[in-house]
């Protein structure tokens, strides 16, 4: 009998496809994915940690918290190697982004730096809450790209309790399942349904290639009526721009 091997999401996104991810940015993969219907991929009120931080893309690896409860969550239980806290960030696979669904809440750390070095030394391309971390000036220094609400000192066990993981989730008000890409920069965190990802990736590398065209013609005083958004006369153009070397202004 034979099987079917697992492909490993991380494995599965080519080189390619995360440097058009992050050559397109966020808030134009969301026009792309809105010309397919899907209107809430950005999460709300989710923001780089540090501004500059390099583009975090990759597939989701989730963690769920609940409130947490005082008979449950204390200190010495976290430290249980079967917390699935901490198994979150151990198992997270590399190359992948872990989700962490706080409920929204700033009340206790979705995460703090220790957690955070460990996940950059495993190769894993970046964390997103819609809850908080602390330590988050040392969480910064790890360079690994996080995403999160705002700043949340307090201990995790002070309010969330961790109950699932690698399942569907919802963060900054998005659904996010196992598997689906997540593309972080400077505008904020979109999701990227697994299935629609090759497309939207060559597509949304292509309408900002364009946009560097339309940029420097803005910039040189032409209008945006039959520049912005494209037509084909001015595609025909940026064609014959790009076959050019995309040369500057004169």
């Amino acid at each position: 009998m034979t099987g079917t091997a697992h492909t490993d999401p991380a494995e599965a996104l080519s080189g390619t496809v995360r440097a058009q991810l992050a050559a397109a940015g966020s808030a134009t993969i969301a026009n792309m994915l809105l010309r397919r219907g899907l209107r809430n991929v950005l999460m709300a009120g989710v923001r780089p940690l540090t501004a500059g931080q390099r583009p975090m893309v990759g597939p989701a690896y989730t963690l769920r918290f609940i409130p947490a409860r005082e008979d449950l969550d204390t200190l010495a239980g976290y430290a249980s190697s079967d917390h699935l806290h901490r198994r979150a960030v151990e198992e997270c696979p590399p190359g992948s982004v872990l989700v962490i669904d706080a409920l929204g809440s700033t009340a206790a750390a979705s995460m703090g730096d220790m957690m955070a070095a460990r996940l950059k030394h495993r190769g894993v391309a970046g964390a997103v809450t819609d809850g908080g971390y602390r330590d988050s000036a040392a969480v910064a220094r790890t360079g690994l790209p996080c995403f999160h609400r705002d700043n949340a000192p307090r201990a995790t066990p002070v309010a969330l309790h961790p109950v699932a993981l690698d399942e569907p989730v919802g963060c900054g008000g998005v659904a996010v399942y196992p598997g689906d890409v997540l593309l972080g920069d400077a505008d904020g965190v979109v999701v990227v349904p697994r299935h629609l990802v090759a497309e939207v990736a060559a597509e949304g590398a292509d309408a900002a290639a364009y946009e560097e065209f339309a940029a420097l013609q803005i910039e040189g005083g032409r209008s945006l009526f039959g520049l912005f958004p494209g037509t084909p006369e001015s595609r025909q153009e940026y064609d014959t721009w790009v076959a050019a070397g995309r040369p500057g202004l004169e």
